[in-house]
C-alpha cells in the first residue's frame, strides 16, 4: 500500500494550517512518468533545481559517452539506469524541494490513493491526532535530541550481573 507524506507551507516561521487547500501529499515510491519523461515531469511538479540537476547529469553523461567512442548499446543501458533513478528518486527530489521552500512535512499517511489519504489525514487531523505543528519536521535543523536515559539505579550503581569489586566469588 502507498505512503504519502503530508507538506505544508511555512508562512512566518510557523507553519500555515490555515492553508489547507495547498497541503501537498507526495507518494513515496517509483515514480513511471517520472522514469518515461523525467525533464518534462519535473517542469510539470515545478522542481526547478532538480530539472536543472537531471539535464546537466544526462548532457554531461551523453557528451561524455559520445567522446569516449562508446556504442549505442551501452549509451543506451547508461540512459536507462539513468531513467530508473530517476524514477526511483523522484518523490524524494520532491520532498527535498518541498523542504528548500519553506514547507515542513506533518505527517505521514498509508492509503491506496491520493484521494483515500488526503480523507484520512484530515479524519485524524479533524478528530486532533495530528495537530499539524508539533510534528512537523524542519529538514535544516538537526533532529530533536532524547534525554540520556539515567544508567544504573537509585544510587547510581550498575544494575546486572556484574561482580562488586573486592567481592568473593
Amino acid at each position: 500500500m502507498p505512503v504519502f507524506t503530508v507538506h505544508a507551507p511555512v508562512r512566518a516561521g510557523a507553519v500555515d494550517t490555515a492553508a489547507t487547500d495547498r497541503f501537498v501529499f507526495v507518494r513515496d515510491g517509483f515514480h513511471l512518468w517520472a522514469a518515461l519523461f523525467g525533464a518534462l515531469w519535473f517542469a510539470v511538479h515545478r522542481l526547478w533545481l532538480a530539472l536543472l540537476g537531471y539535464l546537466v547529469i544526462v548532457l554531461a553523461l551523453a557528451f561524455g559517452l559520445w567522446a569516449l567512442k562508446v556504442g549505442s548499446d551501452v549509451r543506451t543501458m547508461v540512459m536507462l539506469l539513468v531513467a530508473l533513478l530517476t524514477g526511483f528518486e523522484a518523490s524524494s527530489l520532491w520532498r527535498w524541494t518541498l523542504s528548500r521552500g519553506k514547507w515542513r512535512q506533518l505527517d505521514m499517511v498509508v492509503a491506496d490513493s491520493r484521494e483515500a489519504a488526503e480523507r484520512r489525514f484530515f479524519d485524524r487531523w479533524a478528530a486532533g491526532r495530528t495537530t499539524g505543528e508539533g510534528g512537523s519536521v524542519d529538514r535544516g535543523e538537526p533532529p530533536p535530541v532524547r534525554p540520556a536515559a539515567a544508567v544504573g539505579g537509585a544510587d547510581g550503581e550498575i544494575m546486572g550481573l556484574f561482580p562488586q569489586p573486592g567481592a568473593g566469588r
